[in-house]
């Protein structure tokens, strides 16, 4: 299935070291045609870190996109009635979103454009990047896997010997990860030896 037309909303959170890894995964699927609208969280909205500017960071999405990012939950609740997104993308997808995403917790737009997104019975992706995969967030991790319309992106441990909790999705597996997701399949397998 080829990407070409197919309205993706990616959605941003505050794992800040992936982002540069996402932004490249953005822009592959630009180049195959999709049609990507930004959504961005609260914490890539204000924090700036030793991976860049939250400005300068807004400021390439919408160069990269065209497209003014969905950044409140006023602007994301429209999702849902609308039927914006033929797919959702969350990449980074935090531990702090995952714990609230399989608990139902909507206090972002991210949240919020996912919920709305899901009621139209539509595939949601996440790409995991968590120091806690693997220990308190484990139970979420496993939650999402078992519900409907949610797809992971493979991942696997990123540093098992001095973080031995931590998980980080393959980004350059997103653009797979859609195409089987519009299909109604998860990408296998799930979990993959992690090369940085």
């Amino acid at each position: 299935m080829e990407l070409k037309g197919i309205r993706i909303g990616f959605a941003l959170t505050g794992s800040h070291c992936t982002i540069e890894k996402v932004i490249r995964e953005i822009d592959n699927l630009i180049n195959k045609g999709a049609d990507v609208t930004p959504i961005i969280s609260y914490s890539v909205q204000k924090t700036d870190s030793r991976f860049g500017k939250a400005y300068e960071l807004i400021n390439e999405i919408i160069s990269k996109t065209g497209k003014k990012p969905i950044m409140n939950i006023v602007e994301a609740e429209p999702i849902g009635p609308k039927k914006l997104f033929d797919i959702m993308v969350i990449a980074p997808c935090s531990g702090n979103t995952l714990a609230k995403l399989a608990t139902g917790i909507t206090d972002t737009p991210v949240l919020m454009a996912a919920k709305a997104h899901l009621r139209n019975n539509r595939p949601l992706v996440l790409g995991i990047s968590t120091n806690d995969g693997l220990s308190i967030n484990a139970k979420n991790l496993g939650l999402v896997l078992n519900m409907k319309n949610i797809y992971i992106v493979p991942f696997g441990q990123d540093n098992p010997t001095k973080k031995i909790n931590s998980i980080v999705s393959h980004m350059n597996l997103i653009p797979d990860t859609i195409k089987e997701a519009l299909k109604g399949r998860q990408l296998q397998p799930v979990l993959r030896e992690y090369k940085t």
